[in-house]
């Protein structure tokens, strides 16, 4: 499927308009990632609208181009492909699939063009060799190494690890066992499932069977769901943590309620009504968050990283004062700004520029996330 935004292309200034700055993203609308795809759709049509209104790039537009990838790496590859061989298309934006980042990370070296990646894994974009490749969201070490400093204060010692079967969970699985080897935290058992499963109730059987003071589930939001929902009817009656890929709708209705008193790594932007807007910063982040709302009806966490993918190319190309895809690239490796996310540093050697000071910890409170404390 393949879905193209337009915007007008007039000036109100009488200039004459130049072309509009392509961006093309490549989304996971159905499929296992379907309920993170669409909310990245929704947050990348909202700030290209805002951009276009705020006049940011003086006589020039931003068009958005967005298929439909099935959460798919090889749809997600000749997606890639025609987007880079179109010499309109600017910069590339993919989504949650990390199996599809890896699979089209070559063709975008090979052709030249930025891509800036909302896939949580570490790779591609840690990889020396990705020039092209950025990514922006929750760094899977420093998810687990706020996760692993809160275990500690919650005096937690054993922990089951419950991950989803794909590269992203592989991760997950990795770095948390680093962090809890440096926190002196035992993981008793690990379980997995599959990113298309709808029924968790054998791996959280595997847990709930271990002797265990916390779970810490690293998954996106639908079957994180799944996994509170199948250890509250488990009975289980310890600790639940979640990783920052579990974040979804700020209010928790139907299953979601069964989190009530988990807690998550991630960013504030999801509780900002807990935040007082001192600084330009967070009055920012407050105003994308009323946005969202009032477009969508309720806010949707992971959306503010797909915004700040739109907002950093923007921000390139204003730089650059082009949309030459070689420019661009050159700017978003030394891009430092203040992101709808948190703090967003990129440097040569870092193409994943969400800083760790980005992360705090939430808590889901009377069907809600609010700020922990």
């Amino acid at each position: 499927m393949l879905v193209v935004l337009t915007s007008a292309c007039t000036s109100s200034s009488g200039a004459s308009q130049e072309p509009d700055v392509v961006i093309a993203a490549s989304l996971e609308l159905t499929g296992s990632a379907a309920a993170l795809g669409v909310a990245y759709e929704r947050a990348l049509r909202l700030e290209v609208d805002r951009v276009n209104e705020s006049g940011t790039l003086s006589n020039r537009h931003v068009r958005l181009i967005v298929s439909d990838n099935r959460t798919e790496s090889a749809t997600a590859l000749t997606q890639v492909t025609r987007f880079a061989a179109n010499p309109d298309v600017s910069a590339i934006i993919t989504g949650a699939c990390t199996e599809c980042a890896v699979a089209v990370s070559k063709t975008v070296e090979d052709r030249g063009i930025p891509m800036i990646t909302l896939a949580p894994a570490a790779q591609p974009s840690m990889e020396e060799k990705a020039t092209y490749v950025f990514k922006i969201g929750a760094n899977s070490a420093d998810n687990a190494a706020a996760l692993a400093a809160e275990l500690v204060r919650s005096k937690v010692e054993r922990i089951a690890l419950l991950v989803a079967d794909d590269a992203y969970g592989k991760d997950g699985r990795a770095v948390m066992r680093d962090a809890m080897d440096k926190a002196d935290i035992t993981v008793v058992t690990t379980s997995d499932f599959h990113p298309g499963d709808t029924d968790l109730t054998t791996s959280v059987r595997a847990v709930t069977q271990s002797r265990t003071d916390a779970v810490v589930v690293w998954a996106f939001p639908a079957q994180a769901t799944l996994a509170a929902s199948a250890l509250r009817q488990a009975n289980y009656q310890g600790k639940l943590f979640f990783d920052a890929s579990a974040a979804g709708d700020l209010f928790l209705t139907g299953d979601a309620a069964a989190a009530d008193g988990a807690t998550m790594v991630f960013v504030p932007t999801l509780a900002i009504d807990d935040v007082i807007a001192t600084t330009p910063a967070k009055a920012e982040r407050r105003q994308w968050f009323e946005d969202y709302t009032s477009r969508y009806g309720v806010y949707q966490g992971q959306s503010s990283f797909a915004a700040d993918a739109v907002l950093l190319i923007v921000d390139a190309v204003a730089q650059a004062k082009s949309a030459d895809r070689a420019a661009i690239r050159t700017k978003l490796e030394v891009m430092r700004t203040e992101g709808l996310s948190g703090p967003i540093r990129m440097t040569p050697s870092n193409h994943s520029g969400l800083m760790p000071q980005a992360l705090t910890l939430l808590v889901a409170q009377s069907g809600r996330w609010r700020l922990l404390g």
